[in-house]
């Protein structure tokens, strides 16, 4: 008998709509914290109002408070769940992997399975898509530590960004502080290092040739495999995220399964308005 296996992630790794509305998948949401007021990721505000209010108000982000960890791990078990999946953005960005780590001892009935993805935004999303696919296939959580343990560096984000000033200001700058200078107009390309930090692997001058080293660095990455799924996610830039996500199609033929939509809200304040990103996962099985 195939095991009743749920799937826990967090907002800010964007897992796609049509993944997060399948029976047996839940979401833990980030907060969004304004000097009035907090918002829940994806629920109660959007990444436009945070974009609308930029100018005014750069907000900060704070880990899920526990009373809303609580809640999701009980809908769980009230649903009939005894083992389950909990995905999330880099521990090396964020402390919510470790808190749900920490609060899921509080329930010795759950199973519990955690992935660190050493990702984030669409790279996350595209391992809560595989993790959800390897579940409906029925694997047990042994095989689904292995095969996720594994997709972890078979999987990248990359994303360009026009300045930055929102990742220096939320405290995320990580290893990209090394490029900060004086150059005209730099658009770097970042990604996150084995570790789950922000590095940079490509630097250009201007949004075209930035959006040109992305993809030729996912080029890379891909290598001679013949056989991966892509995600494409953009913040305040719909129409040229759309003409990115055709260069994406016509220069890399072997996509299995493609997703396209925006960035979380939380993820939006840390890189900015005008943020392009793509996941690249690529498939071994």
């Amino acid at each position: 008998m195939t095991e009743k296996i749920a799937l826990l992630v967090d907002s800010g790794m964007d897992v796609p709509p049509s993944i997060l509305e399948k029976d047996g998948v839940y979401v833990i949401p980030l907060n969004v914290i304004y000097k009035d007021n907090t918002y829940i990721d994806k629920v109660t505000i959007t990444s436009k109002e945070i974009y609308d209010r930029l100018s005014v108000e750069i907000p900060s982000t704070s880990l899920p408070d526990g009373q809303s960890i609580h809640n999701v791990f009980n809908q769980i078990m009230a649903d009939g769940y005894k083992k389950l999946v909990i995905s999330t953005i880099s521990s090396g960005l964020s402390g919510t992997h470790n808190i749900l780590q920490l609060m899921s001892k509080d329930y010795p009935q759950l199973e519990v399975l955690m992935i660190d993805t050493k990702n984030i935004g669409i790279g996350g999303g595209l391992q809560g898509v595989y993790a959800k696919r390897l579940i409906d296939e029925g694997l047990d959580l042994p095989a689904l530590k292995e095969k996720l343990e594994k997709n972890v560096i078979d999987t990248r984000v990359f994303f360009s960004i026009p300045t930055l000033e929102y990742l220096k200001k939320g405290g995320r700058i990580g290893l990209v502080s090394s490029i900060l200078g004086t150059a005209l107009n730099l658009n770097p390309v970042i990604s996150c290092n084995p570790d789950g930090i922000y590095h940079t692997v490509s630097k250009a001058r201007g949004r075209k040739r930035s959006l040109d080293k992305m993809l030729l660095v996912a080029e890379e990455f891909i290598g001679n495999h013949t056989s991966y799924d892509i995600g494409v996610a953009y913040g305040n830039s719909l129409e040229e995220a759309k003409e990115f996500a055709e260069a994406v199609k016509a220069r890399l033929p072997h996509i299995k399964d493609f997703f396209f939509d925006e960035v979380s809200p939380a993820l939006g304040i840390h890189t900015g308005p005008g943020v392009i990103g793509m996941g690249v996962q690529l498939r071994t099985d």
